[in-house]
């Protein structure tokens, strides 16, 4: 069994491949990205198709030289778009097709075909919300025998939303792994779960706190189970979004009047949250960004490029270099997903 040492849950969007290819190359070497194609939204056919092959183009040139796998639930295959672009992405570049036991037949066959075409193997995301059914075992040992042998698959169990309000992901998590892992030689077996919170405001105190990273705690009781497959299940997350957030339209225009500065510590991520509407005040970015390079927990501007940006926003003045809410989210996961490999390397102390 082979495999990347983390998979980050990350949107086909333009924050999320800047971020991405930010990482140093150590660090990137160790990553193979779940990149989610979010719905899209067009006026008419050629709209949509323009705009589906921006994202897929993009992100399989930051993938270009490192496997990722590229995942489509919304795609409707009835649509030239996507019945044209989806199997050529998965077929001629590193990105890796992925399907799943509750999508449509026609979704899952395109998406085997493009697997034995390419080479590169298929990708099997199995979403757990909540309780694992043995039904979905079913479902997915079907899938397999209609991919046939001849396939390498990817087992890719995602648990979604794993706050301190979900207790039991890991006891259900290997209930699911109980069941799957032996279905298929699997090439990789990866957990996901996003532990960052859909909801930050009553976990603050004047703007500043912290929430638990309870996703990274779940991974941890999958690796010390005892199980025989324990050791290779692989960890990934949503990084410093909420899992909600992978399913919204790509022209969503809810946006919050507030920024949010994300830092992830060993056990927590740390919240500065700031008005932001109108970007007029820039100096409540600085503030937030000093109160994170100010705490202990802090690694220091050469920890990453995301590391660097907070501290040089803590340090200087003007309007320039404090940044928009793809520039927050960039740097968040920049700096999220180094501290990550590195911890998972055991090098998580390195300045």
């Amino acid at each position: 069994m082979s495999g990347p040492l983390y998979v980050p849950v990350l949107p086909a969007r333009p924050h999320a491949v800047a971020a991405v290819k930010d990482l140093a190359p150590g660090i990137r070497d160790r990553t193979a990205p779940l990149w989610t194609l979010p719905a899209m939204t067009a006026e008419g056919a050629e709209e949509l198709q323009q705009a589906v092959d921006k994202e897929l183009r993009r992100v399989a040139a930051v993938q270009k030289y490192t496997p990722a796998w590229l995942d489509a639930p919304h795609a409707d295959l009835d649509e030239r778009a996507y019945a044209d672009l989806l199997p050529s992405y998965w077929s001629h570049t590193a990105l890796r097709p992925v399907t799943d036991p509750d999508l449509p037949a026609a979704h899952q066959a395109v998406a085997a075909a493009s697997a034995r075409d390419g080479g590169n193997g298929l990708g099997i995301r199995i979403r757990l919300p909540g309780a694992w059914n043995d039904e979905l075992a079913e479902r997915t040992a079907a899938l397999l025998t209609r991919t046939g042998p001849e396939v390498r698959v990817d087992l890719l169990l995602d648990l979604q939303t794993v706050l301190p309000s979900r207790p039991d992901a890991g006891k259900e998590a290997l209930r699911a792994l109980d069941a799957l892992v032996p279905l298929a030689s699997w090439r990789t077996i990866a957990t996901l779960a996003g532990g960052f919170p859909d909801e930050v405001d009553g976990l603050l105190d004047r703007e500043r706190g912290e929430a638990d990273r309870a996703d990274w705690d779940t991974w941890h009781e999958i690796r010390a189970s005892g199980r025989s497959y324990a050791e290779f299940v692989r960890y990934g997350d949503y990084g410093t979004l909420p899992a909600r957030n992978l399913g919204r339209a790509a022209d969503d225009s809810d946006r919050s009047p507030f920024g949010l500065l994300r830092y992830t510590t060993e056990r927590s991520f740390l919240l500065a949250r700031f008005w932001a509407e109108k970007r007029g005040e820039t100096g409540v970015t600085r503030e937030a960004a000093r109160w994170i390079t100010e705490l202990s927990d802090f690694r220091g501007e050469g920890a990453s490029t995301g590391d660097h940006w907070y501290q040089q926003c803590a340090r200087t003045t003007g309007s320039k270099g404090t940044g928009n809410a793809g520039t927050w989210n960039q740097v968040g996961n920049v700096q999220h997903m180094t501290y990550v490999v590195c911890c998972l390397t055991g090098d998580a102390d390195r300045p």
